[in-house]
């Protein structure tokens, strides 16, 4: 356990000179303008006002940059975490009402506390069952489901935000011939700007000049009189703080919605964040990172806005524009703030058909062919791990997708642990060496012994192929001719009490056989386990395999 003084050791804003000042403030200039246009998405997502989108850019966000060690990593709502929110969150009350943003608000706080705990408790592991295979089915998943939604948007065809994926699909195409043309002229033309835009001038800021020009266009043209939907009027002023009102009961089933969320940024944010320290060579602090996670995600939703994760491509965006520190996340939060008090007028007039376009293009590469393709040359059981997640995250919905996802994982595991890898060692000529090899068709390391390697903990999943594992070995050798089975416990981490019992059984069995039971290469902490469990007894323990062969078979 972890306490959080101990976690908040570290200095604030690392990185940080007056000779890196001028760029840093420009990377925030920058990260200002990405982090508008595409957080009014996120919050259109997740069937939330404008305002919890940018609400989430403040106070979250300053609270996040003085506690993360990172000095890079962006934390705002993404598209998953979007996605997640509506999903979750639409069988409890209509989208856009105030118990809806009131729920909302709890989930993040709930989803903050959950960070909390696994930051004292040391629990950033858990984020490690969720596998490159379970991530890339879940987050194509989501992506997709939101895709659906945006090309609606882009097309002016409306369609029901909180139905499934089918039913979404289907209205889709049935209302394709009532498709608005002046709304697709503005989302082809907005595409075009940020695919061209990102792909030959890939620091501007494309998509906060898609909104500036085609909210001049709507607003010249009375392209809103033909049906051309907008933002409409955003709520003016700086975030307040408030409780959110709702049952204990409510309280308790927003807890697995939050889990889920918990669990998919954790994954996201560790691994990001460890990535670009690497890359840029300095040190970040798992814990740390987790308690800066969990006081945004409770400042967010006690200031207004909505659950926080990182956001990876704004993160690659402020790497390659030279920041290597949290200012630019205060530069933002500082920008929001003035634009909620003095610039709401200019959001109310932003067509939606823009926004969809500018959602999209941030979305689309997180549905990438390119990791299903390359999962069916490298592993077909990790292939249909991922389409599992795919389809349930699409289908069942994405927070049943998160907990198929985990059991997958466990499945896997079990998998791979109940199968471990066994071999019978072969002799070398030379004495010297300790490290016996493995070859094929070996029954006897040396006459009369048989030095035998398994290659896991000893639990109760793969006990029983343990007790096969030892039998086999002897009746291959001959029980005539063997005297000795020596047991190379070298990747042998730990054994359960189910474990133990075979153990025994198996101990008990080679008596019978006249076989003498040695170990080797045992770990000091196993030994202890050994013993505790009786399992040493007279037997005698070898350094190295050879010291084995040497006394065992001059």
């Amino acid at each position: 356990m972890l306490s959080i003084p101990g976690l908040l050791r570290g200095r604030i804003l690392a990185g940080l000179t007056f000779r890196t000042l001028p760029r840093e403030l420009l990377a925030g200039v920058t990260l200002l303008a990405i982090s508008v246009p595409v957080n009014i998405g996120y919050a259109q997502i997740a069937g939330l006002p404008p305002t919890t989108g940018l609400y989430a850019l403040i106070v979250p966000a300053v609270v996040y940059a003085l506690i993360v060690s990172s000095r890079q990593l962006v934390a705002s709502p993404d598209a998953a975490a979007s996605a997640l929110v509506a999903s979750s969150l639409g069988g409890l009350a209509v989208a856009g009402s105030a118990g809806y943003l009131a729920l909302a608000f709890a989930q993040a706080i709930i989803g903050g506390v959950i960070f909390l705990l696994c930051a004292v408790f040391n629990l950033g592991f858990l984020a490690d069952f969720l596998s490159k295979p379970i991530l890339v089915g879940f987050v194509s998943g989501l992506a997709l489901d939101i895709l659906i939604s945006e090309i609606a948007t882009m097309l002016g065809v409306k369609i029901t935000s909180s139905a499934g994926f089918i039913t979404r699909v289907s209205e889709l195409v049935q209302g394709i011939g009532e498709a608005n043309v002046w709304a697709i002229a503005i989302s082809a033309a907005s595409l075009i700007v940020l695919l061209l835009g990102r792909r030959f001038w890939p620091l501007v800021p494309w998509a906060l000049i898609v909104l500036i020009l085609s909210t001049a266009v709507v607003a010249l043209t009375g392209w809103e009189s033909r049906g051309v939907s907008t933002l409409g009027p955003v709520e003016r002023g700086a975030p307040s703080f408030a409780w959110p009102a709702i049952e204990w009961s409510q309280w308790l089933a927003l807890v697995p919605s939050a889990l889920s969320l918990t669990m998919v940024a954790m994954s996201e944010g560790l691994l990001v964040s460890r990535a670009f320290g690497e890359r840029r060579g300095y040190r970040v602090n798992p814990g740390r990172d987790l308690l800066a996670f969990g006081a945004a995600n409770i400042a967010s939703g006690l200031t207004g806005g909505f659950t926080v994760g990182s956001s990876t491509s704004r993160t690659a965006a402020m790497d390659h524009a030279g920041s290597r520190t949290q200012l630019p996340t205060l530069v933002t939060a500082a920008g929001t703030l003035l634009l909620l008090v003095f610039g709401t007028a200019l959001l109310e007039h932003i067509p939606s058909p823009a926004i969809g376009a500018i959602v999209a293009v941030a979305v689309l590469p997180l549905l990438d062919v390119r990791e299903f393709v390359s999962l069916w040359r490298l592993s077909r059981f990790e292939l249909a791990i991922a389409v599992t997640c795919f389809l349930s995250a699409l289908l069942i919905g994405p927070v049943a997708g998160i907990v198929i996802a985990v059991v997958l994982a466990l499945v896997n595991l079990a998998r791979r642990a109940a199968n471990p890898a066994i071999d019978v060692l072969s002799t070398t000529d030379s004495p010297e060496h300790s490290l016996l090899p493995v070859e094929s068709e070996v029954t006897q390391t040396a006459p009369g012994l048989v030095v035998l390697r398994f290659a896991a903990p000893l639990f109760f999943a793969n006990a029983g192929v343990f007790e096969l594992a030892v039998k086999t070995a002897v009746a291959e050798a001959g029980p005539d001719r063997l005297r000795h089975l020596v047991l190379d416990m070298e990747a042998v981490t730990d054994i359960d009490v189910t474990a133990a019992e075979r153990f025994h059984a198996v101990q008990l069995w080679l008596t019978e056989q006249e076989v003498e039971l040695h170990y080797s290469r045992v770990r000091p902490d196993l030994e202890l386990r050994l013993e505790h469990f009786d399992l040493i007894d007279h037997r005698t323990l070898f350094g190295t395999n050879q010291a084995a062969i040497d006394a065992l078979a001059p």
